[in-house]
């Protein structure tokens, strides 16, 4: 058969075969496409917070993985209270989470260091710095792993915990008698000032402010006051912070993250990093923008000498915690070995936040 013959041949059985298909109603198979994998994730973050610190996340994870994974966001306290999200991670009934360790009661015993830490940081570089470089990861991957149903992902830093209040903070003596809404740990620290430290859901902090209830929050920074709302309830921020950087983390239910390809493993923890990149420069700017040029909230400061006695009482604070566990004492030496190097390297490490 010559090979113009062939041809010949090949496109007449064609023509037979589909001539014959079309006769008896048989046809080629329908390609069927896999079901995309869905979660329902929820993050610590208000709706109106949220989309600057979650959102872009899972637009890039939802994007990326074109239709194999779908991700639905919901905020604080639309699925379940922000101090139940661990529990209902391992149940299955939240498939992933951004939250704090502390925040959200995971139950290991590194939890007390999530959020806000009372002085371990100073800005939000030293997060990734503390995770990646002087062994806080291992750490938390080494007490999740004692947890069924939930895989720490990855940690970063954001903005910083200042006072924002209706009345202006100049002196300790003015921290005595408020009403602030924070988070547990740094509640805990503060109430040795005389705070009254107030729990409450996110998203009603604004009106607690305008009833009286609150009397502000410690719970961000001036980035924060202004893009949720409270810069409109509150007349001060007070420079001094008792920490310079949140410590929150991604989590996923373990089951769910089994059923992930390689590939769209790989996919959530780019846009994780992506999105830890994103929140740096986010605060980073918006702290010192609505410093300078903000006209809500009037600045003020407790005078440094001061403020000492609140550093003195973190490391006491710091003792304390350590006594709790080997695995504690090891996470309060990280950061006194770390607080220890950026003092003897001076400015601009040692810049107050």
């Amino acid at each position: 058969m010559t090979a113009k013959t062939r041809r010949h041949f090949l496109k007449g059985a064609g023509g037979l075969a589909a001539a014959t298909g079309m006769a008896t109603g048989i046809s080629a198979p329908a390609v069927i496409a896999a079901e995309p994998i869905r979660w329902r994730f929820q993050t610590y973050a208000g709706s109106t917070l949220g989309q600057f610190v979650t959102k872009p996340v899972i637009d890039m994870i939802n994007e990326a993985a074109q239709g194999e994974l779908e991700i639905e966001l919901f905020y604080a306290d639309q699925l379940v209270p922000t101090g139940e999200l661990f529990r209902a991670m391992q149940r299955g009934t939240i498939d992933a989470v951004h939250s704090d360790d502390d925040s959200m009661s995971a139950p290991v015993d590194i939890s007390v260091f999530g959020g806000y830490f009372p002085m371990a940081t100073r800005h939000a570089l030293d997060v990734p710095t503390l995770f990646y470089q002087y062994g806080l990861k291992e750490i938390w991957e080494e007490a999740y792993n004692e947890v069924d149903g939930v895989k720490w992902l990855s940690a970063a830093g954001q903005d910083p915990c200042n006072f924002n209040t209706r009345d202006p903070i100049r002196s300790l003596e003015d921290l005595d008698g408020l009403r602030l809404y924070t988070f547990p740990t740094a509640g805990r620290f503060l109430s040795r000032f005389g705070v009254v430290p107030v729990s409450i859901p996110y998203e009603d902090a604004e009106v607690a402010v305008q009833t009286g209830e609150l009397d502000g929050m410690a719970w961000s920074g001036i980035t924060e006051d202004y893009t949720v709302g409270w810069a409109d309830v509150t007349n001060y921020i007070t420079t001094n912070n008792i920490s310079g950087a949140w410590i929150g983390s991604f989590f996923v239910n373990e089951e769910r993250w089994s059923e992930l390809s390689p590939r769209l493993q790989a996919i959530v923890m780019s846009a994780i990093q992506a999105g830890h990149h994103y929140r740096n420069q986010w605060y980073w700017g918006g702290e010192a923008k609505l410093r300078a040029t903000g006209d809500k909230l009037e600045l003020t400061s407790i005078p440094v000498a001061e403020w000492q006695q609140v550093e003195a009482a973190a490391q006491d604070f710091w003792d304390e915690i350590a006594e709790s566990g080997e695995r504690a004492q090891r996470v309060v030496k990280i950061f006194r070995d770390y607080n220890d190097a950026v003092g003897k390297a001076g400015q601009p490490y040692t810049c107050p936040a």
